[in-house]
């Protein structure tokens, strides 16, 4: 019994000292959580019931010249079903009533959505998706359908909600109003206007402190570290929407009629350098054309012979020769260092003057006027193209401006034909944006401004930044220079190459332009031409300048000279926007003409509503289509929505009223 005795008392000994041993460590432990490593747990309870939550800021908008939205932010929702939420009696009692609802809405049958409902919650999908890419209107009508009205916990239904960028009047200006985009490892990037004015757009998002409460949820603590959002700027971008249409659809006629690869077309307005219209357009391989690169900005290619305003200014600056020297065009072939220049014209000209040369687009003229007279000191001409700007970018707000290329004598790629070839505009590489820049300078009496495609940042009715115009060169040459070129670039589109788009109702000068371009590459299997027109109008009182630029238009018949392709975009923007405030009285004569080169609903405006001055019925009209039309007709115009308009707030048949606000909302 005594050694019974003895090993409990042993037994309960050992016990005691495990739960000292066990007290010590517990003692150790919570001191070692207490002071040692207090601060990691404090910080983690923290992180898990307290949180710092993003309250995003609202973008701000992008506006067209006259106040058309460009581009604006608007919720998209999406829904979901958490099968498991209802109770069997809620989801047995709703589920026909659900599916019946989601039918008119969603448009697939009422006993799809039945027969899907009911495979999701066999199944136990806590997430089965209902719908996506659902505009306001449509979320807050599902929200309120049987079952779902019962909200997250009884009827399961799921509200995904993100801010998507969406353009209101469609794909106008697409390119250049551009995007911003988040990229995989979260590096952004973006184009256009929306990356370029990021920083404006943007806004700065705040920040909220929220405390974990019951079933997940997250309740907002206030106190001093609360920052509320600051909501982006908008922007007011310098587009017109009426030019734009026009432009738009006077280049994808074109691009469709010659099965052009691509395409770009600017109008600036001469004195500011506010484009007010850009469209780049490329083919898909469904033959349809649409916005892709910015081409008018990035794509820098040899121009041909749109480059001779260059050599016609420094001849005539430094007095090397006139308008009226007189010139051999030798049976339109001369030959430098075994390489051939010819003149399109298959014989020459015989012996013509210099401008003559010009107007006519002769290659062989305008290169012995350049040799001969430079042969000895190729910096002195090369220096004057420099000097003109057309070396260098011109320092463009958007991003992805092309680099242009202007051999240089000290170079060691320059050769003996580098000088004649530059001539004619080879060998040497530049964009249509700049090259317009260079025309638009000529317009504007010598002055070059910057092309620009933003005229302000605004917080509501307060301007917050105005971009005033921007000189590059305030004399890119002699005004008695200027008044020549402006004679020969008249005489162009009177008697010379551009010809064909004279018309005597309304007045333009340019130059015609056919490059041929990888004429170098696979052995000349790439070789294609780039059509191009480059002007202004009204040619005595520049208003506007242009450009038309081609590239890979069908050669079956031969028919891929600048005037031929490129011309009648030019001529038809000018000739719709002189229609639009006419510099003649000649009004019948004028509407007798545009018929046949005006989209559908130009024609509709003309014949129907400049002489009656009626609101039109404009359900059914595209967006963009219905801003232009109502433009025409002296109305302002707000848009609700994308698509085509679907209501219109002043009917159709009432009288108009000039500078009245019509609100149009679109499906």
């Amino acid at each position: 019994m005594a050694v019974e005795d003895k090993h409990i008392s042993y037994r309960i000994y050992m016990v005691a000292f495990g739960i000292f041993v066990m007290a010590i460590a517990i003692a150790v432990k919570l001191t070692n959580i207490q002071w040692v490593e207090g601060d990691y747990y404090r910080k983690l309870a923290k992180e898990r019931t307290v949180r710092n939550f993003v309250i995003p800021a609202n973008k701000g908008n992008i506006y067209s010249a006259d106040g058309s939205l460009l581009a604006t932010s608007i919720p998209n929702y999406e829904i979901r079903f958490d099968a498991l939420a209802p109770k069997p009696e809620s989801f047995e009692k709703n589920v026909r009533a659900l599916s019946d609802s989601l039918a008119t809405v969603l448009g697939k049958s009422s006993g799809f959505y039945e027969n899907e409902l009911r495979k999701a919650r066999a199944n136990k999908n806590r997430y089965y998706l209902i719908a996506r890419k659902l505009s306001y209107t449509q979320y807050f009508k599902i929200k309120g359908f049987p079952l779902f009205n019962l909200g997250a916990y009884k009827g399961g239904i799921i509200i995904e909600q993100e801010t998507v960028r969406e353009h209101p009047i469609g794909k106008i200006a697409e390119r250049t109003v551009g995007y911003e985009r988040t990229s995989k490892g979260e590096s952004y990037d973006g184009k256009g206007i929306e990356w370029a004015f990021r920083d404006y757009l943007n806004g700065k998002d705040g920040k909220i402190l929220k405390q974990k409460i019951a079933k997940g949820q997250w309740k907002p603590i206030r106190d001093l570290n609360e920052v509320d959002p600051q909501d982006g700027y908008d922007v007011v971008s310098t587009i017109d929407v009426y030019i734009q249409d026009i432009a738009h659809h006077a280049l994808l006629k074109q691009l469709e009629i010659y099965e052009a690869d691509h395409g770009c077309v600017v109008v600036m307005e001469t004195k500011t350098g506010h484009v007010k219209a850009i469209s780049n357009l490329g083919r898909g391989t469904d033959g349809s054309y649409f916005e892709t690169t910015n081409y008018a900005v990035a794509e820098s290619h040899e121009p041909g012979s749109t480059y001779k305003l260059a050599d016609l200014m420094a001849l005539l600056e430094d007095k090397k020769a006139d308008t009226s020297s007189v010139y051999d065009s030798k049976g339109g072939v001369i030959v430098y260092s075994g390489k051939k220049v010819r003149d399109s014209h298959i014989g020459g000209y015989g012996k013509i003057s210099l401008a003559r040369g010009f107007e006519l687009s002769s290659n062989t003229i305008m290169v012995q006027a350049v040799y001969e007279n430079y042969k000895n000191e190729p910096s002195k001409f090369v220096n004057h193209l420099n000097n003109f700007g057309l070396n260098k970018p011109l320092g463009l707000s958007i991003k992805g401006e092309g680099r242009p290329y202007i051999p240089q004598p000290k170079d060691k790629h320059w050769s003996n034909i580098s000088l004649p070839w530059m001539a004619f505009g080879y060998g040497v590489s530049i964009t249509p944006m700049q090259t317009l820049a260079f025309y638009n300078a000529v317009a504007n009496n010598g002055e070059m401004v910057k092309p620009q495609f933003v005229s302000e940042i605004k917080e509501w009715n307060r301007t917050i930044k105005k971009y005033d115009k921007e000189v590059l060169n305030p004399r890119i040459c002699s005004q008695s220079t200027i008044l020549k070129l402006r004679a020969v670039l008249e005489n162009v589109v009177k008697k010379g190459t551009g010809s064909k788009l004279y018309s005597k109702d309304f007045s333009m000068a340019g130059k015609t332009g056919t490059a041929a371009v990888n004429y170098g590459i696979n052995g000349g299997a790439d070789k294609h031409y780039a059509s191009s027109f480059v002007g202004y109008f009204p040619a005595d009182n520049p208003k506007y300048s242009c450009i038309v630029v081609v590239h890979k238009p069908n050669t079956v018949n031969n028919n891929y000279y600048g005037a031929d392709v490129a011309g009648p975009v030019f001529k038809r923007i000018a000739q719709k926007i002189f229609t639009d405030a006419p510099s003649t009285n000649e009004i019948k004569n004028l509407d007798r003409k545009i018929p046949k080169q005006e989209s559908d609903y130009d024609s509709y405006f003309v014949k129907s509503h400049v002489k009656q001055q009626l609101v039109p019925n404009l359900k059914g009209m595209s967006g963009m289509d219905a801003v232009a039309l109502l433009g025409n007709l002296g109305l302002k115009v707000r848009i609700l929505g994308v698509g085509k308009v679907k209501k219109q707030s002043v009917e159709a048949g009432q009288n108009i009223v000039k500078n009245a606000t019509i609100l149009l909302e679109l499906s």
